[in-house]
């Protein structure tokens, strides 16, 4: 037994072993004894807790937080967390937080509110006109490279280590504040006139007087307001009223779960009954709500009315609330409002944008400090072999300021445009039709990835269901025989018609007694598929809708008069798009579900005849059960029959005896299709009106009524008869299977994080292929408490390389005792599914991935549901779909299509990435050798701090000489994109970060230093007579020099880049003649500079080509042969 398991003790303790007694009457007997759980810590790994009782809450946090806090801590960013942590602290003094609470609500009353609730106002800026410049100069200079430009050129203001022209730093770093404050100020206009747009909706408010028309910011706790069909609910609001008859009504909750099934929604049974819509004003009601809670699947409350004598009370729930940000789908609804603003649960379930910065930029702001501290060591350097004379301080600082080029401001210019350039790659795509880059800061990040949090509806799938295979345990019948099932329903419908005709008046007798007689012989095939049928299209939770084509008066005069029920009015709801697929079959086939209510529904046969029946009992599907069932009278006849659909493992103990149910469910599932066991069962009156007495019975106990319930219902569920087994498919979207395969080969670690029920998520996880068929799957048993995630977390861990599935209750367990060990468990699957998230769990799961892991993830999704994954996550996809655009407008990207993904991570991500460690490592090394430069000069000119090049010579070098051909490589390639998509293996050397490194970086720095050395030395080796020499044959060798250095690093040529290397040169050329106070313009046009200028680059670079052709040769990348 598994109950036996041995747990492993803390280490150096003295306490016993302790097991889990199998002979115990419940495995999960110790579930809130806390002192015992305490005694045996989970081992998850060979180190064992070497911790106090107490620190099961803090260990997670503990591992990460063991740090060394010295003064390298303080320098490389604890300063920061400093900063950060006495802000937050004077904020939260400042502003100190509002504690949620419970509140009575009195209808149409909001003046009677006991405190001040929120506005109902929707706002996602980050700024206001106050604090806009303030928050972008602080999102900037929060980095240590635009901090440095600043103070560099803050220092040029100071006459005494004043080195060149302001304009040399201030424009630079000029322009790029100028380009981020403008693109953060279109971006904060636009999400201005989004939210002016949703706040100034109006709706329909009933007063004493009358109705009046509000604004959507200007609703207030306590108001009636009125919800037309197909208008987005305001506020969270409980259910008064609706204009339908049967006192409910559907709603779309796509952008709150991201279910795009309509939920229905029942209406306070109390206000409902009133005559008029005015008299809700004429009783006196309140309704007493929780406080604001995250759970958008759960409410606790109650409504009150006192007028009446005795005072009504009704429990609410659920099912009598209608959340903001959900649209009315059907008739017209009046609600109360019982939250408003940031307390609603569609907020309260959305995380706040975070501003994202790319791994790259947080690699080379690393690069940066470490060549400061190059900086300021050379800088103390030369005023130590100065000999520290004079005002050696102020020399020093000149120093600084003198080799500031080391770390170039063109960085941050180049990296930007760089960005953007890829950005317009991306949209201008033609394979990515529709891709939006919508942050513009981060594409390198997309080349980083190893974990993938996906949606499920929407994003994996389409949502629609199509039903595919009836297996009835002799004869199997597929999309292409669909014909001939169709042909039995006509004939078998047909017959009964006749011989009701043919009975006369006793139409049901006649008809009765053969169809009574005939099950003692083996039905025929045909009676048995009309049984199937007629089951599938009577167990259901499914309601016809019929749009009206007439005025508002005509409306209920249409509905009663329509009574052909014509087939292009209707459409079908349920909460289930299984269900709605079932119906939809048995419509096709002849069979119609044509009219529904909460007693009856009614059937139309082939011949046009409407069979009604009588619903007696609805036993809904739950998780727990996995199974629905109904009781139904048919009018005709009288029989009463017990029907029951659902899945395999819930319905095989329910069914009678059969040899072929396992083996058909397993071979429709390895064809991804999700399986439904329909059985039937015939009771008489006396049965019937038995259970209804025990059943009504269990329902009014107050003590364990669930299991009292469950009890009586499972009275019935025995040697049900097998009807048949049913097969829906819910469709993927376009290449998904290859897509998720491209990903997984790519070393792309994929989680499918869903709302969805365990069942569906775990089909939809083996169909799509997000699981190898080869693999095992292991379901993690629904747990409640510390003992009971001890105990299964143990079992999970013996399992070796198999695919979990977890609830989002059981996640949350999990994460409260035992985080570090439930997500190091998970990081080894090879694939994981969470179904039944919330928006803030996937939220949650993100940040936990990001926290104990260290890798970079991307969230892809298409509901309003997957706006805090998204903006979580690192790098977040939006798909534009069925559940709206609210998805794609939070996202960093938006794409229209799953398998868009491949080709935006596999060609987009590796191109961003490679090019970008390009150019920043160029441009360093562009600043480095100057700086190199200007050290060798200073060095043997007495080390003087007088610069070696002055004024538009140092401007010029940053921009019109070396600018275009750097800025090429932003069109350079290593792999071709066809080569990228085919081996995708070559995606895993990207997220190693070897592109970008301190090693790379090393490299670049000696080629800087002995470049710089051979430059400068071979120009005071070589001239002859005048200073003026030195500083022409040095710079027109170092413009040389880039050119040639950036088609080395070249490689794969573009005819732009070719345009750029001899568009610098020829400007360079010709600004020549202007620049006669810095050069000699009688020397530079003899045969002297000419030769000597050769020399000096030959010798620079030509070392450099040949170590490139042999390391080229003996040592090529792993990309290199596939491209040949």
């Amino acid at each position: 037994m598994a109950d036996n398991i041995p747990l492993h003790p803390v280490r150096n303790s003295s306490k016993k072993h302790l097991y889990y007694n199998s002979g115990r009457q419940s495995r999960y007997q110790l579930e809130d004894e806390a002192s015992h759980l305490d005694e045996m810590p989970l081992m998850m790994s060979e180190e064992g807790f070497e911790n106090e009782e107490s620190d099961y809450q803090t260990l997670p946090r503990a591992r990460f937080n063991q740090r060394q806090r010295g003064l390298g801590w303080f320098l490389f960013g604890g300063w920061k967390i400093l900063c950060s942590s006495c802000c937050e602290w004077l904020a939260h003094t400042c502003r100190k937080k509002k504690q949620l609470k419970a509140r009575t609500v009195w209808l149409g009353c909001p003046e009677k509110c006991e405190e001040k609730y929120p506005r109902n106002a929707i706002k996602n800026q980050k700024y206001n006109i106050v604090t806009f410049v303030p928050g972008v100069l602080y999102q900037q200079f929060k980095f240590f490279l635009n901090l440095y430009f600043l103070v560099v050129a803050c220092s040029q203001f100071v006459p005494h280590v004043k080195i060149g022209y302001l304009y040399t730093y201030w424009a630079p770093l000029g322009f790029v504040l100028a380009v981020t404050m403008v693109r953060e100020a279109v971006d904060e206009v636009r999400r201005y006139r989004r939210d002016k747009e949703m706040n100034s909706q109006l709706y329909s408010k009933l007063t004493v007087r009358g109705k009046i028309q509000v604004k959507s910011s200007d609703i207030q706790v306590g108001d009636l307001i009125i919800v037309e069909k197909n208008q987005r609910i305001p506020a969270d609001m409980i259910f008064l009223r609706t204009s339908e008859k049967n006192g409910a009504c559907f709603i779309r909750t796509d952008q709150l779960d991201g279910e795009t099934d309509w939920k229905l929604k029942v209406a306070v049974a109390c206000t409902q009954r009133l005559p008029a819509l005015g008299d809700l004003f004429s009783i006196s009601a309140y309704v007493y709500a929780q406080k604001p809670q995250l759970d958008i699947h759960s409410f606790e409350g109650n409504f009150t009315r006192e007028d009446s004598d005795p005072a009504i009370h009704e429990s609410l729930s659920i099912d009598n609330t209608l959340w903001a940000s959900t649209v009315v789908a059907s008739g017209t609804v009046i609600g109360v409002v019982i939250y408003t603003g940031k307390e609603t649960r569609s907020v309260l379930n959305t995380s706040h944008a975070k501003n994202k910065v790319g791994l790259l930029d947080l690699e080379l702001n690393r690069l940066t400090k470490a060549l400061f501290f190059a900086q300021v060591l050379l800088s103390v350097v030369m005023v130590a072999l100065q000999g520290f004379v004079g005002p050696w301080f102020r020399n020093l600082f000149r120093f600084t300021v003198l080799f500031s080029y080391i770390i170039p401001i063109s960085l941050r210019v180049n990296l930007d445009m760089g960005k953007a350039a890829y950005g317009w790659m991306i949209t201008k795509d033609e394979n990515i039709p529709g891709t939006v880059v919508r942050t513009s800061t981060i594409p390198e990040e997309l080349g980083r990835l190893v974990y993938l949090l996906t949606d499920k509806t929407g994003t994996l799938t389409q949502n629609e269901m199509i039903f595919k295979r009836l297996h009835l345990g002799t004869v199997s019948y597929g999309t292409d025989t669909m014909d001939e099932i169709q042909s039995h329903i006509i004939q078998s419908y047909a017959q009964g018609v006749s011989s009701q005709s043919n009975g006369s008046s006793n139409s049901s007798t006649p008809s009765r007694k053969p169809q009574t007689a005939a099950p003692k012989v083996r039905k025929s095939v045909s009676s048995r598929i009309h049984e199937a049928v007629k089951a599938i299209a009577l167990c259901h939770n499914v309601t016809p809708v019929y749009e009206s084509r007439t005025g508002v008066n005509g409306e209920t005069e249409y509905t009663e008069a329509d009574q052909d029920f014509s087939d292009d009015n209707r459409t079908y709801q349920a909460s289930s798009p299984d269900e709605v697929a079932l119906v939809r079959w048995t419509e096709s086939i002849g069979l119609t579900l044509v009219n529904r209510d909460l007693t009856s529904m009614q059937l139309k046969t082939p011949a046009g005849q409407i069979l009604t029946f009588h619903i007696l009992q609805i036993f809904p599907f739950t998780s727990e059960s996995k199974r629905m069932g109904i009781i139904v009278r048919e009018e005709a006849t009288g029989d009463i029959t017990f029907y029951m659909k659902g899945a395999d493992v819930a319905m095989t103990s329910i069914v009678q005896y059969n040899d072929w149910l396992e083996e058909e469910c397993g071979n429709m599932a390895r064809e991804g299709l999700r399986t439904l066991v329909v059985a039937k069962k015939s009771l008489s009156e006396e049965q019937y009106q038995d259970f209804e007495n025990r059943y009504n019975q269990a329902k009014l106990s107050i003590h364990d009524r669930s299991l009292k319930v469950a009890a009586v219902v499972e009275s019935l569920e025995r040697e049900m008869e097998l009807l048949c087994l049913t097969g829906v498919e819910d469709q993927l979207q376009a290449d998904v299977r290859p897509t998720l395969e491209l990903l997984r080969n790519a070393g792309i670690k994929i989680w499918m994080l869903t709302g969805d029920k365990l069942e569906t998520a775990t089909c939809i996880a083996k169909s799509s292929h997000l699981v190898s068929r080869s693999q095992n799957i292991h379901v993690f048993r629904p747990v409640s408490n510390r003992g009971e995630a001890h105990l299964e977390l143990n079992s999970f861990r013996r399992k070796h390389d198999c695919a979990l599935v977890i609830s989002g209750d059981s996640l949350e367990v999990c994460l409260r005792y035992y985080e570090h060990e439930f997500v190091e468990l998970a990081c080894q699957c090879p694939a994981v599914v969470c179904c039944r998230c919330s928006p803030t769990q996937k939220a949650q799961i993100v940040r936990l991935l990001q926290q104990h892991t260290a890798n970079r993830t991307c969230a892809i999704g298409d509901g309003g549901n997957d706006v805090s994954m998204i903006q979580a996550a690192d790098c977040g996809i939006g798909i534009e779909g069925k559940e709206g655009k609210q998805a794609s407008l939070a996202a960093d990207f938006s794409i229209t299509q799953f398998k868009h993904i491949g080709q935006l991570l596999m060609v987009h991500g590796r191109n961003s990435y490679k090019r970008s460690a390009a150019l920043g490592q160029f441009v360093m090394h562009r600043g480095l050798i100057i700086s190199t430069m200007q050290a060798v000069f200073s060095s043997i000119f007495y080390f003087a701090s007088v610069p070696l090049y002055q004024g538009f010579l140092m401007v010029g070098y940053a921009t019109i000489y070396t600018m275009f051909p750097v800025f090429s490589l932003v069109l350079d390639q290593d792999v071709k994109p066809e080569t990228a998509l085919l081996y995708p293996e070559l995606y895993k050397d990207l997220t190693k970060g070897r592109s970008l490194s301190f090693k790379t970086f090393l490299i670049w720095v000696l080629i800087s230093v002995y470049q710089g050395g051979i430059l400068m030395y071979g120009a005071l080796l070589l001239f002859e007579s005048e200073f003026v020499h030195v500083v022409a044959i040095s710079f027109t060798a170092l413009i040389l020099t880039e050119l040639l250095m950036v088609a080395l690093t070249i490689r794969t040529w573009h005819w732009l880049m070719v345009v750029a290397e001899f568009l610098s040169l020829g400007c360079y050329v010709a600004s020549l003649a202007f620049l006669n106070e810095y050069f000699d313009l009688a020397f530079i046009t003899t045969p002297a500079f000419l030769w000597k200028v050769s020399v000096i680059t030959v010798v620079s670079c030509l070392p450099l080509y040949i170590i490139k052709y042999l390391k080229r040769k003996f040592s090529p990348p792993s990309y290199s042969k596939l491209s040949t």
